[in-house]
């Protein structure tokens, strides 16, 4: 009786389920020599993955350009066209006959003085010349240009942090992926104590010449153990494919052994809002970058219309030039207004300019263009909102259905438990048989298994929810991920 009891507990231990599909599974016995271990709970493990994530980095630099884009436009706010041009050459000398009687103050009157361009008369010329233009009127043109490039950034900080929460979300399912495997470890090894004590019961009873033992029972288990090993070492394999992909999120060394710190798997403390649903929708609709992408997109949007709309009339501006050109040696230069030197002096010029674009058919293309641009962005808009709205309901959803499996399945351990000890003493005392026995601790094997997993999806669920209320990175990053609250505030 006692060997038919432990050759089919063995069987049923094969058959539980919980070792084969559990996943990237186990923990190993500890670090291999000589790796730095690296402790990390759930804060330390979103937060450091979001430092790191070159993902995040990339929306970062991406919105550093907008930014970048922002700041030019502003400076086109004021003196929007200024240009400094240089030149060097070389200037005639003068040729002045003989007889001329002009002094070099009106040397210019005299009409036989001329320039002389042979080649030992010329000398060094230089010239300077600033020009500036200030916009006094745009119609909307620089304020929608500015604004337009604002609301760009607006957009790429939202894309920054719409990454962040996948990025988020990812380390979270990633971190308790692992600890979901430790605890099957933990529950694998204990199975090998059963299959251990089993055969090493067996073992002793063949030795006794006992009648009730025969060779297919020790057959049996050693093909039990044997599949029982297999099964372990697929664990430890996927085990470190679990280790890694953490050690990947964190973008650790590969020589750093990563570990996390909670001890067992338990379900994370989240207290869901009373007001449930609509509370979630709410926050969502505050909080996710989605949301603030789709706006910002529409008002940049807006911008440009006037921007567009601005070309129907007339662009007003003030304009100045200053000039200065030397001649070493110097030519004469005559102080006259009506008589002047392009080789020599200083020159001026200043007015407002107005600039008209006169094709007006073109103009109401590109407003058209600019309104179509604008409805299409109120539709993203529009079904960004809906998606939002979608993914809060669908994470709620599976958060209560995360919830109860939890509960349920922690009630099923109870139970399962309970049978177990009832079938133990109830075979000791002669009052049951094999066939409960072996039910019994199968269903002892599967409820720990499933309740395991369970609390894997809630923790998940939890982390889902926040991500798709768009604070799940904020939480992490203010060192609040794990406090018991309900997100009332």
């Amino acid at each position: 009786m006692t060997v038919s009891v432990f050759a089919r507990l063995l069987g049923a231990v094969a058959l539980a389920g919980f070792l084969p599909g559990a996943g990237p599974a186990a923990a190993q016995s500890g670090p291999p020599a000589p790796m730095d271990t690296v402790e990390v709970g759930l804060t330390e493990t979103v937060v450091r993955a979001l430092e790191e994530s070159p993902e995040v980095d990339q929306r970062q630099a991406q919105k550093q350009f907008a930014t970048a884009r922002s700041e030019e436009a502003r400076a086109n706010r004021f003196l929007t066209d200024v240009s400094l041009d240089v030149a060097s050459s070389f200037a005639p000398g003068l040729d002045i006959p003989s007889d001329n009687e002009q002094p070099d103050d009106a040397l210019y009157l005299n009409p036989n003085v001329e320039n002389d361009w042979s080649i030992g008369a010329l000398r060094p010329f230089g010239r300077a010349e600033i020009a500036v233009q200030q916009p006094l009127w745009t119609w909307g043109e620089l304020s929608g240009s500015i604004e337009a490039a604002r609301r760009g950034v607006d957009v790429e900080a939202a894309r920054v942090e719409q990454k962040a929460l996948e990025v988020a979300v990812r380390a979270g399912e990633t971190y308790y992926g692992l600890i979901l495997t430790e605890a099957l470890d933990r529950l694998a090894d204990r199975t090998q104590e059963v299959i251990d004590r089993a055969k090493r019961e067996i073992n002793r009873l063949l030795d006794e010449g006992d009648e009730g033992v025969s060779q297919s029972d020790l057959f049996q288990t050693r093909l039990t153990e044997e599949e029982t090993k297999r099964r372990i070492v697929e664990i430890e394999q996927n085990q470190k494919t679990a280790r890694s992909a953490l050690r990947r999120q964190l973008f650790l060394s590969d020589r750093m052994w990563v570990e996390p710190a909670a001890d067992e798997l338990q379900p994370l403390s989240f207290a869901i809002h009373p007001d449930s649903l609509d509370y979630y929708i709410g926050r969502a609709l505050q909080n996710r970058p989605e949301v603030e992408q789709a706006e910002a997109g529409v008002e940049a949007r807006r911008a440009l219309v006037d921007v567009a709309r601005s070309d129907y009339y007339p662009t007003i501006g003030v304009q100045a030039t200053l000039s200065q050109s030397i001649t070493l040696p110097e030519r004469p230069n005559p102080d006259n207004a009506f008589v002047g030197d392009s080789f020599m002096g200083t020159g001026t010029r200043s007015g407002i300019g107005i600039q008209q674009n006169l094709n007006f058919g073109q103009t109401r293309a590109r407003v058209e263009q600019a309104e179509a641009e604008l409805d299409a962005v109120q539709y993203q808009r529009t079904a960004a909102e809906q998606l939002v709205r979608f993914e809060v309901e669908e994470a709620y959803r599976s958060l209560l259905t995360a919830k109860a499996a939890v509960e349920s399945r922690d009630r099923s351990t109870t139970i399962a438990g309970e049978w177990l000890r009832t079938e133990q003493v109830n075979f000791d005392l002669d009052l049951g048989n094999t066939e409960d026995l072996v039910k019994a601790v199968r269903a002892d094997l599967q409820a720990q298994a499933q309740y395991l997993r369970a609390v894997r999806r809630y923790n998940v669920a939890v982390l889902d929810l926040l991500r798709a209320t768009g604070t799940l990175a904020d939480r992490a990053r203010s060192g609040t991920l794990l406090e018991t609250r309900d997100d009332r505030e």
